[in-house]
């Protein structure tokens, strides 16, 4: 039954992706798109992990930086096709997160923060050191290459279409995952964890399944902003890359599948905006909105917005 919550909803996202579809033909910078949408599903990612698990990770860099440093090594040293390069960064991404995971389930609430936190500190400092990633100057000089050898992604337009495509089958594959039996066994562990072992779940089976999913969507996000850029850095293994993300699902809406998109389309063009006019100080004018929207929009823009709707329809049933 669609109600017409859910028709203006579907209308909506028609529309974005018809506004999509135009911007690079509207004198938009592809390149600023781009990285939103790279940075976007990195979001939907730890939105998996945080508003669906119910697990804070304060270290979620780690696996958009190994992927990114995977995927950048792969393309310029062992001239691996852009796919399996992106594959590969995925994978890496995912068996960090495998490795991270094992370790940090064991724990809950801020324990398990601080452990993700600590393992992601060790990430940095491995990729500072170890040979492969170029120090602190990173990889640079990235090609993007081509898609099975029939469409080149050198061109910007090119590229653009293809990372807007993979954000939209993340988007709904997302979707797909958390509307699936799994996904209401999430819910239910982050609702009532003792609840959920009582009735016979393995807990901690799920808590790392979905981890590892949420760590090799953030690898996606990263290999694609390597290409996007062509260079692979620091800064995306970078502590504070993980507060990032977490600042763009809290403004966006923890918990909501376009959340964590708005909250990356605000950040990332506050930063493209402000730091040629502001420089340094574009990092103190995000944390303003920060604790603007923690202390105003406790749910984030989409959440306020969706408790708004609620409120409204039940005031009109009332009635």
């Amino acid at each position: 039954m669609h109600t017409p919550l859910k028709s203006a909803t579907t209308l909506f996202y028609w529309a974005l992706l018809a506004l999509a579809l135009v911007a690079p033909w509207l004198n938009i910078y592809p390149v600023y798109l781009m990285t939103l949408y790279c940075f976007a599903i990195f979001a939907c990612a730890f939105n998996l992990l945080l508003g669906f698990g119910g697990m804070l990770s304060f270290g979620h860099a780690a696996y958009f930086g190994t992927a990114a440093y995977v995927t950048g090594w792969l393309v310029t040293e062992q001239a691996w096709p852009t796919l399996a390069a992106i594959v590969a960064g995925m994978v890496s991404a995912g068996g960090l997160g495998l490795l991270i995971g094992m370790i940090a389930i064991r724990r809950s609430g801020i324990y398990f923060a601080m452990i993700t936190m600590a393992l992601a500190q060790l990430v940095y400092f491995v990729m500072l050191q170890a040979p492969f990633t170029g120090g602190e100057n990173g990889l640079q000089g990235l090609p993007r290459g081509d898609l099975l050898g029939l469409v080149s992604l050198k061109p910007d337009n090119n590229m653009y279409y293809f990372v807007l495509l993979v954000l939209v089958a993340v988007f709904l594959g997302i979707r797909r995952i958390v509307s699936s039996p799994f996904g209401q066994v999430l819910k239910a562990i982050r609702e009532n964890e003792p609840r959920a072992i009582s009735l016979g779940y393995d807990v901690n089976r799920y808590k790392l399944l979905v981890f590892v999913l949420s760590a090799t969507l953030a690898g996606l996000g990263g290999a694609l902003k390597a290409l996007v850029l062509n260079f692979a850095a620091l800064t995306d293994v970078l502590q504070s890359t993980s507060g990032e993300v977490i600042l763009m699902t809290l403004v966006g809406g923890v918990g909501t599948f376009f959340g964590p998109v708005l909250g990356a389309g605000v950040v990332i063009t506050l930063q493209d905006v402000l730091s040629d006019r502001v420089g340094s100080w574009v990092t103190v004018i995000i944390g303003c909105i920060f604790v603007l929207c923690v202390l105003a929009f406790r749910k984030g823009l989409v959440g306020e917005w969706l408790a708004f709707l609620e409120r409204r329809r039940v005031a009109q049933k009332s009635s």
